[in-house]
């Protein structure tokens, strides 16, 4: 009689801890599937297409505040450009016309971009999304994990452990679970802190663009279009990222190890958080931003 009650209690163990350790796993994987998903919706998205209210108060602002102090900025460009450009033919004893057709060309020029510069900032990151979006469909498939397989070789595992083992695995898949969710709001902070940071820097974009027609000052403008160009193939960085960690966590065995394929796939998602917030420098290494 009391084999048959310790058999029940056994079972009825049994069949709780393999509950808890399959509803840890649903719901730890398939955070992270909907996380990595949603890269590719975040980073595909233009500043005017992710959220409009900000990408307003943004445009209003360069223009009511930051272009003003712009225009200033150009005028004193242009007052030097044209002091210098004198001063340079032997203190004006040798004046040639052409040197005024070349200074009044530049000086629009100068006043187009800053005209525009919301329009040119803009079209650096639709080149960007574009590139994203043509890597997307590919990337976003290959880095789902499949759970419904997953799970499946998780519980043919569990059929021969003991109940000893299924508790250590139940408190396993309990703390990687935990660690997932806080993985997730990483994920989460790595894109919307990549967007904010795209809002601030274009806030200010008509300071850098009234700069850049003149030799000496242009460093400033030429430095803050590499910079434009670095957060827009940025988006393009991360999704390699989520490519690389679909394929790490696809070569990953349950069968082999379970509690080492658990850490594993933890550690790889810890990994691609790292690398998440590693690709600004790397994209601004690449495009030489300061």
């Amino acid at each position: 009689m009391f084999d048959a009650i310790f058999e029940a209690i056994e079972e009825w163990m049994r069949t709780l801890l393999t509950t808890m350790v399959t509803s840890n796993l649903q719901t730890m994987f398939t955070d992270v599937n909907e996380k990595t998903g949603e890269i590719a919706t975040q980073v595909g998205q233009t500043p005017q297409g992710w959220n409009g209210s900000i990408f307003s108060m943004i445009q209003n602002l360069s223009s009511t505040v930051i272009l003003p102090i712009a225009g200033m900025i150009i005028t004193f460009v242009l007052c030097y450009e044209l002091i210098s450009m004198l001063t340079e033919k032997n203190n004006m004893h040798d004046i040639d016309t052409w040197m005024f057709f070349k200074y009044f060309f530049k000086m629009m020029i100068a006043v187009y971009l800053v005209s525009n510069t919301f329009n040119i900032t803009m079209a650096v990151f639709d080149v960007g999304q574009h590139v994203v979006n043509s890597a997307a469909g590919v990337i976003t498939q290959d880095a789902a994990i499949d759970v419904t397989e997953l799970l499946s070789a998780m519980e043919t595992a569990m059929e021969d452990m003991e109940v000893g083992e299924l508790v250590v695995l139940a408190l396993e898949t309990l703390l990687v679970s935990f660690g997932m969710k806080i993985m997730s709001v990483v994920i989460t902070i790595a894109c919307y802190g990549r967007m904010i940071e795209i809002y601030l820097y274009t806030s200010v974009s008509p300071i850098p663009f009234a700069t850049m027609t003149n030799r000496e000052w242009g460093q400033i403008g030429t430095n803050y279009l590499r910079g434009l160009f670095a957060l827009a193939f940025q988006a393009f960085l991360m999704m390699v990222c989520v490519g690389i960690y679909g394929v790490l966590v696809a070569s990953i065995r349950i069968s082999a190890n379970m509690h080492a394929a658990l850490f594993g796939i933890a550690a790889y998602t810890v990994l691609l958080c790292y690398t998440l917030f590693k690709t600004g420098s790397l994209s601004k290494q690449i495009f030489n931003a300061h």
